[in-house]
């Protein structure tokens, strides 16, 4: 058997992975714990009969960009959808980095930021984070002045810290920045602000965001971009033809009616985040003020991985971060149902006991 070497610029890349293991309560992905509304699950059930399925979907997803710009109070050649925010990241990296391009982030944060501008070819440049997670403007503007990226990239709630960007630091990005401005908004629905009001066609900013958190959605992997008109149109130069399947549009169209239901279990997953850190208090860690639906903590009288041990021991899984830059012996919980959050704080008193 011929074996073809990977690329050797790829060798020492490993790919993006939450353990998958089989416990009674798992709150290591930040996915909603919620089922999508039973309403949409029988209208979406009602489509999978009726569609079409030996024709091509609508290449340019025309019907789910106009219900996503009325949702955000945009126009249509304002939005551009795919399969799952990470392949949003992935064309704007296509169409603007790549090889000879420098891309910036702030870490810790996403690493899929990093991970996807390596494999377009682009060089990673990453400013530093302040101890506490915050982000000093200052940095943002020595960074980029001195890389001149093509893309900058700012997460705001920050996964796994759940900091939320102020709107100032988007401002100094936008002042000193190049090149295209990326704000990812996985989390923006548990955010007390958002990025998408500095949208417009003469500024290079792009929010991104995805049905995976909020609209409990997250196997289905729908995400989207707001921009400028421009950028939404040099997207066509990267995007595969019918990239969005048929099935996948009509299903975000459809959660689109449900916006009320998708408020009031954020509103719940808020509540439920302030009961875990409430309990944090109570309890031998240190943790972040976060804005996201997951909350980021380090044990203070043992290692984040024996913690991680004990939990999973119990049946809960949480994410251990401990191994990335930055964040040594940190765990990240998602805030999950009553039940489910009752049961990580049992699990972590005794643990720490």
């Amino acid at each position: 058997m011929k074996r073809i070497p990977l690329r050797s610029d790829l060798r020492a890349l490993s790919g993006y992975h939450s353990p998958q293991v089989d416990v009674p309560v798992r709150l290591n992905t930040n996915e909603a714990p919620y089922a999508p509304p039973v309403a949409w699950l029988e209208e979406v059930a009602a489509v999978a009969r009726d569609l079409d399925w030996n024709r091509y979907p609508d290449r340019v997803a025309a019907e789910l960009r106009k219900g996503i710009a009325a949702l955000h109070g945009v126009s249509a050649d304002q939005v551009l959808v795919a399969n799952g925010s990470n392949e949003v990241l992935q064309s704007v990296l296509l169409a603007y980095s790549g090889v000879g391009r420098n891309v910036t982030m702030f870490s810790p944060t996403y690493q899929m930021h990093a991970q996807i501008a390596r494999v377009v070819g682009a060089t990673v440049v990453e400013g530093v984070r302040n101890a506490d997670f915050t982000l000093d403007p200052r940095e943002i503007e020595r960074v980029v002045t001195e890389s001149q990226p093509a893309v900058s990239f700012i997460c705001s709630p920050n996964n796994p810290t759940g900091t939320v960007e102020p709107r100032e630091n988007i401002e100094v990005m936008l002042a000193v920045a190049p090149g295209v401005v990326v704000v990812d908004e996985a989390y923006a629905q548990f955010s007390p602000w958002s990025a998408l009001e500095l949208v417009n066609d003469d500024t290079p900013l792009v929010v991104t965001r995805t049905f995976s958190k909020t609209w409990s959605m997250a196997a289905a992997r729908l995400g989207y971009l707001i921009g400028p008109r421009w950028l939404v149109a040099d997207m066509e130069a990267v995007l595969l033809p019918y990239h969005l399947d048929a099935f996948k549009q009509r299903a975000g169209l459809l959660a689109l009616k449900f916006v009320g239901e998708m408020e009031s279990r954020v509103r719940d997953i808020v509540a439920g985040r302030d009961v875990i850190t409430a309990a944090f208090d109570r309890l031998p860690v240190t943790w972040w003020p976060s804005g996201a639906n997951f909350v980021l903590f380090r044990p203070e009288s043992m290692s984040g991985r024996a913690v991680w041990q004990g939990l999973l021991d119990r049946g809960v899984l949480v994410r251990d971060c401990s191994s990335w830059a930055g964040l040594g012996d940190c765990l990240r919980v998602t805030v999950g149902t009553v039940e489910e959050n009752e049961t990580f704080v049992t699990a972590l008193k005794e643990v720490l006991a």
